[in-house]
């Protein structure tokens, strides 16, 4: 078969399997569709079907189909990345600053630091944790973001099934997510920052910030319908931009979309072309991960070394919103509830960690067992907070202290 039939086999494996198996198995509860896909990418992987039938992957995954993957992947990811750009409510978390910088510095700075003692012990346990390109600090700091990441599209998501999006609490928990999603991309800044491209680093950022004015001017003289067709431009020249400057197109990609104001597009529209996305484009990036899992360390460790980076990353979310609800007053299990719905991790972790394992700051069998902790605690999410939900039905709106 030529390069395109077997491009085309990929793609009804990427996108027929997930659904007969959330469908069928009706998972919603406990793994949505996003869940299946990811898991999915990790069995069509070498690590699982490839390690088990070298010919399938040899066949279906050669290098040609790999690669026209990855163009999907890649420009799936972007419009994803802007989108969560443009969802950030700055003016929202600036309205109630106290509350919102107090909550989101406590709910990302605990969990950074639990995360880094583990990516610490990771180090010390032995050799096949850190990448080729990785320095100590760049391992432990970029470890401890990944375990302190909530991932706000996936959030969206699941606050969506669970009927609190546009709720007062909904709207309280974004604006936390918010914040922290701002200080995950300036830290990937930090880890990723190339003292021989200083100079193309400092003058994209310069450049950025000039044309970002001219830019939002021209969007707010657009039309709407005129903005559509405009961001995708933008978010090309930007990835571009980013990527030649020696940082990565994702940065590029996600400061495409935070500069524009989401009150600029129809609400309606925004969450139908997120759905879109997810629906048609991001099966196929979650496949190209599946693809990365390796398991060269060894499965059990890689297994061990997932276990202890999930309790790093939920005890951590879980102690630093505990600290905040206490230092602002907040009723009693508020703190409980925001925590599990802050440690979702999913896509955002996932898309950072692809970050770190193409700079080779990190090896794929740390990737995978970030991976790993990643679905689990996507997983662990609605179980927990469903239930917790009904205690507040009939109550009133949890009112932030200010």
């Amino acid at each position: 078969m030529g390069t395109t039939e077997t491009f085309l086999i990929a793609m009804t494996i990427i996108f027929g399997l997930p659904y007969l198996i959330w469908r069928l198995g009706r998972t919603d509860y406990v793994a949505p569709l996003v869940v299946v896909q990811i898991l999915l990418g990790i069995v069509l992987g070498p690590g699982v079907l490839g390690a088990a039938f070298p010919h399938y992957y040899a066949t279906v995954f050669n290098p040609p189909v790999i690669q026209a993957l990855n163009g999907v992947a890649w420009w799936a990811v972007m419009l994803f990345v802007c989108i969560a750009g443009i969802e950030l409510d700055l003016k929202q978390s600036w309205l109630h600053r106290r509350e919102t910088v107090l909550t989101a510095g406590c709910a990302l700075g605990v969990p950074l630091l639990s995360g880094a003692l583990a990516a610490v012990g990771l180090l010390a346990a032995g050799a096949g944790w850190t990448g080729p390109a990785g320095r100590p600090w760049q391992f432990v700091l970029g470890v401890g973001m990944a375990c302190a990441v909530t991932a706000l599209p996936i959030l969206m998501l699941l606050m969506e099934k669970l009927g609190i999006l546009r709720a007062p609490l909904g709207q309280r928990v974004l604006r936390y997510a918010s914040l922290d999603d701002l200080a995950i991309w300036a830290v990937l800044g930090l880890i990723l920052l190339d003292w021989e491209r200083v100079g193309r680093q400092i003058a994209f950022l310069g450049g950025f910030v000039a044309l970002a004015w001219p830019f939002r001017a021209l969007m707010r003289r657009l039309p709407e319908r005129d903005r559509w067709y405009v961001v995708p431009v933008w978010l090309a020249a930007c990835g571009f931009a980013a990527d030649y400057a020696g940082l990565h197109f994702m940065v590029g990609a996600f400061l495409a979309g935070a500069v524009l104001d989401r009150d600029w597009f129809a609400l309606a529209k925004m969450d139908l072309l997120r759905h879109h996305v997810l629906l048609v484009l991001m099966p196929v990036f979650f496949l190209s991960t599946g693809l990365r899992t390796s398991w060269s360390v060894g499965g059990a460790a890689v297994f061990l070394a997932a276990g202890a980076l999930l309790a790093a990353a939920v005890a951590g979310k879980l102690a630093g919103v505990a600290l905040a609800g206490r230092l602002l007053g907040w009723r009693r299990g508020d703190a409980w509830l925001i925590g599990w719905l802050l440690q979702t991790k999913a896509l955002i972790m996932i898309i950072f960690t692809n970050i770190l394992l193409d700079r080779g700051v990190i090896s794929a069998a740390t990737f995978t067992a970030l991976l790993l902790m990643a679905v689990a605690s996507t997983m662990l999410t609605v179980p927990v907070v469903r239930p917790r939900l009904a205690v507040y039905d009939g109550e009133a709106p949890m009112a932030p202290a200010e």
